[in-house]
């Protein structure tokens, strides 16, 4: 009790720490960084972060920690703009989200999935954030004992989760899965260095960019798909308004258990060092869809499927700062920078900096609190300004998002045929979706393929080859069984589904 009552004061103190005007504007400019970044195709959350790093040399630590760390959080809300909008996911965190957000704004309701998206990202970095400051010590502890076998094992579990994200034949998600692991190996072997698929192009040797793919696949393809169409496709219904936008809280309450589901699972995925918010957020999806009591409805413009991916997500957040603080490991891409932040104003992160620099931890937390509120603020005004733009007529959004979708590509490398590449990949997203395969399964074959695959060769070669290895550590146990059950279920499903129609035929 007592040390409960402790951290509530040393949380009140960095709190009142933070209401000075230098750090408020710390905040303010960090999440508009963070969500600009995020929005903006080729601009993402931890590019945001990269950008801003050399402006925090001449500042007080607390003040450009407190700064970076808004970008982060911030950044997992603003790519929900273009991603619902306009079918652009511009980070990988945002793929989830589309598949019911886009839906929602193609019937009229993207107002509403817009502020469905708010409220799964406040009350996800709340779940995360009061956790951080709780338990984050002893939830760290667990984080030492995962290694190469439990990576992958994890990202085993999301490779798998995949096959259950649409109603595709389980064939045709196999074969879309495929496709996009395959693209991941393109370029040199890491660990090998071995050139594979490069076709002797300097260009190749240096891999395809997974946001290439995600922009390509998603976006590119849907503009094929209209200009099919003649741009015929039904115009959205701005029927939406902003005093309809946030959700009630009985429609809140109604998703509850999804909520509480994702923001633990987001959590756990966000302290597991190297897993990160794009695999929280497809895990917290595949979650619902196979759990979920509205899992029929899910790709159809469900806000569970908002809530699932959006929640779990934003708690990684705070789950892949607990690691990061009180062990030094960072649990993800963005904590990586933050901890480089941290060693350049002489801060070693580990447990001796609750002791070292206890007012600047809490200063930290105190901050992620005042973040949150202050994204509902810019997240809401938000909302009446981005509906105006589906006033445009579809031939102008679209080629403005072509304009977008190709500068965000050149912005990868400033290479020219980066571009090439993204319009090579609108054109097998248009063609798989015209012949009814998947886009989902090839996406996050590419995002997670490199992990999959490193993951599993450091697995072999610590180990002997003894692939047995997976199933005989506790941890990467549970992760591996519960893969292999979703393959069956996959596997069994259409089959039991079949019967089921013969029977009542």
């Amino acid at each position: 009790m007592n040390t409960f009552i402790q951290i509530l004061s040393s949380l009140g103190q960095g709190i009142i720490a933070d209401l000075n005007l230098v750090t408020l504007l710390m905040i303010l400019v960090g999440a508009l960084v963070g969500m600009i970044c995020a929005a903006v195709p080729g601009l993402t959350l931890i590019t945001g972060i990269i950008l801003v790093l050399p402006f925090t040399y001449v500042m007080d630590a607390t003040n450009a920690i407190i700064l970076l760390t808004a970008i982060y959080l911030a950044g997992t809300y603003g790519g929900a703009f273009p991603a619902i909008l306009f079918k652009i996911p511009g980070d990988p965190i945002h793929v989830p989200l589309l598949w019911d957000g886009y839906p929602m704004a193609r019937l009229g309701l993207g107002a509403k999935a817009l502020g469905w998206t708010l409220v799964s990202t406040i009350s996800g970095g709340l779940f995360a954030v009061i956790l951080l400051v709780l338990v984050s010590a002893p939830l760290a502890v667990v984080a030492l004992k995962f290694s190469s076998p439990e990576y992958f094992a994890i990202v085993f579990l999301g490779l798998t989760s995949v096959l259950f994200l649409g109603d595709a034949s389980l064939r045709h998600s196999i074969v879309s899965l495929a496709l996009g692991l395959l693209i991941s190996t393109i370029g040199v072997d890491a660990m090998f260095g071995v050139d594979r698929f490069t076709f002797n192009t300097d260009l190749l040797r240096g891999g395809v960019d997974y946001l290439n793919v995600l922009i390509g696949v998603y976006a590119v393809a849907e503009i094929l798909a209209r200009m099919e169409q003649g741009f015929a496709a039904p115009s959205l219904k701005l029927v939406s308004k902003v005093k309809t936008t946030l959700p009630s809280f009985k429609e809140f309450s109604n998703l509850f258990p999804t909520y509480f589901r994702s923001s633990i699972l987001g959590t756990f995925i966000g302290f597991v060092p190297g897993a990160g918010a794009t695999i929280a957020a497809f895990l917290g999806y595949g979650v619902e869809k196979q759990v979920g009591k509205n899992r029929k409805q899910l790709g159809e413009g469900a806000p569970e499927g908002i809530m699932a991916s959006q929640a779990a997500a934003t708690s990684s957040v705070g789950g892949a700062l607990i690691p990061l603080l009180t062990l030094g490991i960072p649990g993800s891409g963005a904590t990586a920078i933050l901890m480089g932040a941290f060693l350049l104003h002489g801060i070693q992160p580990g447990p001796g900096i609750f002791m070292n620099n206890g007012p600047l931890i809490y200063a930290i937390y105190g901050s992620l609190f005042l973040c949150l509120a202050l994204m509902i603020i810019l997240g809401f005004l938000s909302v009446r300004p981005l509906m105006t733009i589906l006033k445009a007529p579809e031939a102008v959004t679209s080629s403005f998002i072509l304009v977008l979708c190709m500068l965000g590509a050149y912005a990868l490398r400033s290479n020219i045929q980066d571009v090439w590449i993204l319009f090579v990949f609108g054109l097998v997203g248009y063609v798989l979706t015209r012949y009814n395969y998947p886009t989902t399964p090839l996406v996050l074959g590419a995002i997670l393929g490199p992990l999959a695959e490193s993951s599993f060769l450091t697995t072999m070669i610590s180990f002997h080859n003894d692939w047995t290895v997976l199933f005989t550590r506790p941890v990467s146990a549970v992760f591996m069984i519960l893969a292999l059950i979703s393959l069956l279920v996959a596997v069994l499903l259409p089959v039991l589904k079949r019967k089921k129609e013969l029977i009542k035929n």
